[in-house]
């Protein structure tokens, strides 16, 4: 990294070594991890930290399927592992709670192929879902164990609990990230003025004022992609785009510890508070995209027919936002060929939360000129391929 090359911009108020645009969880984790490190850093948001698609409700910490098993998933799960020391170093750091659990999961098995095809996965997690001398297991019970909280007769063919799942409160995780940045050293944050372009090494916000930088990491979610975008040629299609999903919160009185339920696309989590989470949907045709429909009506009514527990919980808050779903759907990140002081850190869509710390670990790795310990199908390279191919 070097400074920004701006004389008559010497480093203060308007230029930094490193610039963060974005200031959700992506952002958050950067921004952290390079105050750590003694990183002159500036974090810019459009909005508030850790709002936007980070100030959704669900927060489910869910690995991908043990079988088939390949780098990406074991970047995955080597990182949902590591999330429990993250998140106990930031906690004693700030005092403020993620609402963290490795509380596993539980997935109703209503046809009994479905059984069959579980017990395979049983024994590739035993095998795969190692970490040290650490075991998860992926376990293919008669029925369930919590029969108040998921409705026997869901499961017809069994169930499966998953102890490596886990949840977070994105709310309070971000507040987390957010409060341990307050208290930093080397990171200056400006909210409520986003980045509107990129010229050269100058960041113009939507105030017209300009930040000189050294280094940029693009991490502002779905509008990461037309920023980057316009750094290079025009191609065929996007390199990403935004996807809708809407979640609610209901007030329950249910045991914390008690497992995520999961099915097609349905996620219910316990969280503090006597609230539990219900989502969500995937929209990418859509036009309120901060508004809630009868597809989340639909949700619900499925969350109440499979739990007991709350038939006749009320609904204390409705949400809506945009979600940034990359080209190639993996997480995109890495330095761009063509403008190699720019750096994406974007996508994520539904496994943010759970890989946003190692995500971050690889770009600051980047900036110091070592090579990114991430999947190849994760890099900015990959995606402008598939971008540049699309027909």
């Amino acid at each position: 990294m070097g400074k920004a090359d701006n004389p008559a911009a010497p480093f203060g108020q308007s230029s930094a070594e490193l610039l963060i645009i974005g200031g959700g969880v992506m952002g958050l984790w950067a921004a952290v991890k390079a105050e750590r490190l003694g990183i002159d850093t500036i974090l810019v948001d459009a909005g508030v930290l850790g709002h936007g698609a980070s100030y959704g409700l669900v927060g489910a910490l869910m690995a991908h399927l043990p079988d088939k098993w390949n780098d990406k998933k074991q970047f995955q799960f080597d990182a949902l592992v590591a999330l429990e020391d993250e998140v106990a170093r930031l906690e004693a750091e700030t005092g403020v709670s993620c609402g963290y659990r490795r509380c596993g999961r539980l997935i109703p098995l209503p046809k009994p192929h479905l059984a069959d095809i579980a017990r395979r996965h049983s024994q590739d997690a035993e095998s795969q879902w190692l970490a040290g001398d650490r075991k998860f297991h992926w376990h293919v019970l008669e029925t369930t164990p919590h029969p108040e909280w998921l409705d026997a007769s869901i499961g017809e063919a069994g169930v499966v609990h998953d102890t490596l799942a886990g949840r977070a409160s994105p709310r309070r995780f971000g507040a987390a990230l957010a409060a341990a940045l307050k208290q930093a050293k080397h990171v200056r944050i400006i909210e409520n003025n986003g980045v509107v372009g990129l010229n050269g090494r100058e960041a113009v916000l939507a105030d017209g004022s300009i930040i000189a930088f050294g280094d940029a990491i693009v991490a502002n979610g779905h509008q990461a992609f037309p920023l980057l975008e316009s750094l290079g040629h025009p191609m065929p299609r996007s390199l990403g785009m935004p996807v809708k999903g809407q979640s609610a919160l209901m007030k329950a009185d249910v045991d914390i510890d008690l497992p995520v339920i999961f099915l097609k696309g349905l996620y219910v989590v316990p969280h503090e508070g006597g609230t539990v989470a219900i989502g969500s949907t995937s929209e990418e045709d859509f036009d309120a995209p901060f508004s809630t429909d009868d597809k989340l009506d639909a949700l619900i009514a499925r969350a109440r027919d499979m739990s007991p527990m709350l038939a006749d919980a009320p609904v204390v808050e409705r949400w809506a936002g945009l979600r940034p779903k990359a080209i190639d759907r993996d997480p995109m990140l890495g330095r761009h060929p063509e403008h190699q002081h720019i750096l994406a850190l974007a996508g994520g869509f539904k496994v943010s939360f759970g890989v946003a710390h190692k995500l971050a670990d690889a770009v600051l790795e980047a900036l110091a000129g070592r090579p990114m310990p991430v999947p190849e199908s994760f890099l900015l390279e990959n995606h402008l391929t598939v971008a540049r191919a699309a027909v």
